[in-house]
């Protein structure tokens, strides 16, 4: 009975010792993984950051240099030697690279503005389609241009919305822009927008571009982050549009998700609450998103 007593005790501290270093083992290899994460994000946001500054300063000089440069042509011309087509064409340029320069300074402004909590929203009550169908009348013509076919289905019975027309207008400008710049010639994109059974309105972008992966996407979606960050790129960009376009989505109280297959293209999915009051949520930016919708009805195109 004391013999066993005492064997029962022992296996009894046994088996706390035994316990005790499982749960010291489990902690340190939970610790590592953590350590391994942390290492992975840091690596990640110092990658991002040296690429940012590199394409940024990319991005700010081209401009300038065609605004220096045309303005420097002008300048060290004698007086009346230029024609008033050859100053019209370089004011042109001039203009066309100024305002290439402000749009960078804008996104740039804007995505500090939204991460810092401090950008505001001037909110009434709209239709998408006044919206969504002026913006992508507007990108006819790049389309056009980059022989991509553009179409829009709208939906005639979806709800009203609580919105700003302006920021919504910036949001569907930067997808349909980024969806006909990654779309190789003789491709496509439609834009088609539907109510879903929460009345909320669904808008998706359906391009036939070069499509991404997961890992792209989660660099496509992180602000300042470009899925191509080289020089020699095929499409230039501040790395902003999709960021803000996301960001701007959920101020007003939405969502926005991403589907792409690479090589096959991709679909964005901006979902927008009915008529209901919204208040800014605390971090507007948002590195994933979650839900996803189904593609549109054709009811009418524009």
């Amino acid at each position: 009975m004391f013999n066993g007593a005492i064997s029962s005790g022992r296996q009894s501290s046994l088996m706390s010792e035994y316990a005790s270093l499982m749960g010291d083992a489990v902690l340190r290899s939970r610790a590592r993984v953590a350590e391994h994460a942390a290492r992975l994000e840091a690596e990640f946001a110092s990658r991002i950051k040296s690429e940012f500054i590199a394409n940024m300063s990319h991005e700010l000089r081209t401009p300038l240099n065609s605004i220096i440069g045309f303005s420097k042509l002008i300048a060290e011309q004698p007086p009346g030697s230029m024609d008033a087509e050859e100053t019209v064409e370089y004011a042109k340029l001039i203009k066309d690279a100024a305002g290439h320069l402000l749009a960078v300074i804008n996104d740039i402004l804007d995505i500090s503005k939204i991460q810092s909590g401090k950008f505001q929203l001037n909110n009434r009550e709209m239709d998408v389609d006044e919206v969504l169908r002026p913006c992508v009348a507007g990108l006819k013509l790049m389309a056009s241009d980059a022989n991509v076919e553009l179409t829009c289905v709208i939906d005639p019975n979806l709800p009203e919305l609580s919105a700003d027309g302006v920021k919504l207008r910036q949001v569907f400008t930067n997808l349909v822009t980024n969806a006909i710049k990654f779309t190789p010639q003789g491709g496509s994109v439609k834009v088609t927008a539907k109510s879903d059974n929460d009345a909320a309105t669904i808008i998706s972008i359906r391009d036939t571009g070069v499509g991404m992966t997961e890992d792209e996407i989660r660099v496509a979606i992180t602000p300042f982050g470009q899925v191509d960050a080289g020089h020699n790129r095929w499409r230039e960009g501040t790395g902003l549009g999709l960021p803000i376009a996301e960001a701007l989505v959920k101020l007003h109280g939405g969502e926005l998700t991403i589907e792409s297959v690479k090589g096959e293209g991709t679909t964005v999915f901006v979902r927008l609450p009915a008529n209901v009051a919204i208040k800014p949520p605390a971090d507007p930016v948002v590195a994933n998103a979650t839900q996803s919708a189904s593609t549109a009805p054709s009811h009418y195109a524009v």
